[in-house]
């Protein structure tokens, strides 16, 4: 039988640790109810701290001025800026869901065209990545999921926003963007080629003629389709494509050393 003096003893931490938790929920609970800031005191701290970069204290405080007053004045606001705060602090899917809430569920607001720009930036750098930015000659052997989707928000934004501050840096984000999704087809168009799929290589090439109109790899996708005809023994539709090349490009000499990778994908100064 066990000494009830030991079953004390025993008996004490426990209720020590119990009546602990309960203190730190009861501390936590107050903290709850009595967190009366007010919506505007809420926003400018969090504006604040976006200001200062503090991305997950600018989320948290948006969070809770989006939770306690969600139809206040500020609330449009504040759910933007926090979608803003996410794509900074790396939180890309969460800074989606947000802007697609806010498109949602603001569709006049004045800055929506600033969402789908977003939208088009957060996808952009996904597609990019930091070890991208660092080695762009490495950014075509990637997946193009991110680069498709990014071109697509921008194109929308454009179609619906024409007038939008942020078109034009759309636009130049979007030929960057249609140059590394046609260097990307023709990676695997050459992938073909070397693994004897003529006529998959030709497809991918027709691909980025037909797709991606002045981007610098058509040059690329004409050579590619006049080779695989050449092994096909297709000497006619060779020849064809090979003056194809000749009268649009007639001015390149491709014999010279080919401008960078990174130069070719974003023209601009």
């Amino acid at each position: 039988m066990q000494n009830p003096a030991s079953t004390r003893r025993l008996f004490r931490p426990a209720v020590l640790i119990v009546a602990a938790l309960a203190l730190m929920l009861s501390a936590c609970n107050r903290e709850e109810v009595d967190d009366t800031i007010p919506a505007e005191q809420l926003y400018e701290e969090a504006h604040a701290s976006l200001q200062a970069k503090a991305w997950r204290q600018a989320i948290a405080r948006y969070k809770q001025l989006t939770t306690r007053y969600p139809f206040g004045r500020h609330a449009e606001q504040a759910q933007l800026d926090m979608a803003y705060a996410q794509y900074k602090a790396g939180d890309s899917e969460q800074a989606l869901t947000s802007l697609d809430r806010f498109i949602r569920t603001y569709p006049t607001h004045p800055n929506v065209d600033y969402a789908w720009y977003l939208k088009g930036l957060v996808n952009y750098d996904q597609s990019m990545g930091f070890l991208r930015k660092l080695f762009p000659g490495q950014v075509v052997d990637r997946d193009q999921t991110s680069a498709r989707q990014a071109f697509m928000e921008f194109q929308e934004l454009i179609r619906r926003f024409p007038e939008s501050r942020y078109v034009a840096d759309a636009r130049q984000r979007m030929v960057f963007l249609r140059n590394i999704m046609a260097e990307q087809d023709i990676v695997i168009g050459e992938y073909y080629f070397r693994r004897g799929a003529y006529i998959a290589a030709i497809h991918r090439a027709e691909h980025v003629i037909e797709n991606y109109p002045q981007a610098p790899a058509n040059i690329d996708a004409l050579d590619l389709m006049a080779r695989a005809y050449d092994k096909l023994e297709l000497e006619q539709l060779a020849a064809d494509t090979r003056q194809v090349l000749e009268h649009n490009y007639g001015d390149v000499d491709r014999t010279e050393e080919k401008p960078s990778l990174w130069r070719r994908l974003w023209p601009f100064d």
